[in-house]
């Protein structure tokens, strides 16, 4: 959690200093102005409010695009190492493997392994039930992806809204013959908060669906592999004992 509200203060410090190179143009309206500053109180509060959403929305998709790969979730090497140990029948030491192998795949392993003395089918239900639970482990911290883009065009919302009454509130006080200036302000609030709230809810949403489906995927694989890795304790069938009862020969 830590590492993720460092990212978010660098994509913050990023957004608040990149765009400051604009505002030494000579311009009568500098694009710094435009998109970060607003002459009220109120609406500078919710644009920089949803400047901090947009920073933690990418830290949050930085570090689970980081931690949700292949080779971290599902590590050849502990594939390669479970497998070996388990054709060498060193079963202690493939079970002290997968139980310190944080990896998807090793805890799932692990679950299953644990369930050895129980037999194959136990060992099988552990592995889908390990596999649930893993998976549900890995999707929670995602939901803050989805969180983040379903209320940051709300907030948005209540940005234009505000900004719309505030002009609406200067052409009731000048009997219709309001400042363009302080009319432009709220209609601008207004329009900004929209902006700010769609940049944070687009890429949000969608960083959201793609990783969810990636995590999927993965765990959906590494299920497969936890199930070839204990495949070797299947019992094989033993043909000797069918007592099935043959078709007794007519007498001629």
């Amino acid at each position: 959690m830590r590492q993720l509200f460092t990212i978010a203060l660098i994509c913050l410090s990023l957004l608040a200093v990149a765009p400051s190179a604009y505002a030494a143009e000579d311009t009568s309206v500098s694009m710094f102005q435009m998109f970060f500053l607003s002459g009220d109180v109120i609406g500078l509060l919710i644009i920089w409010f949803l400047l901090g959403l947009s920073a933690l929305s990418v830290g949050i998709t930085i570090k689970m695009s980081i931690g949700y790969r292949r080779p971290v979730l599902l590590p050849e090497q502990t594939d390669s190492e479970l497998n070996s140990l388990i054709s060498e029948k060193k079963y202690r030491e493939a079970i002290d493997l997968a139980s310190g192998d944080p990896s998807y795949l090793g805890r799932v392993t692990s679950a299953a392994l644990n369930e050895a003395a129980n037999g194959y089918r136990a060992m099988e239900r552990a592995v889908e039930e390990a596999g649930d639970a893993e998976t549900s482990r890995l999707l929670r911290p995602l939901e803050y992806l989805n969180v983040l883009g379903n209320i940051a065009p709300m907030i948005g919302l209540f940005g234009t809204v505000y900004g719309m009454i505030v002009a609406f509130q200067q052409l009731v006080e000048s009997q219709g013959q309001a400042d363009p200036q302080k009319l432009a302000a709220g209609i601008s609030t207004a329009l900004v908060t929209t902006f700010w709230g769609l940049v944070v809810a687009i890429p949000a949403l969608a960083s959201y669906a793609l990783i969810r489906n990636k995590v999927d995927a993965l765990t959906s694989e590494g299920m497969l592999i936890a199930e070839k890795i204990i495949r070797p304790f299947k019992p094989s069938g033993n043909r000797s004992n069918d007592r099935r009862p043959r078709p007794e020969s007519k007498p001629e």
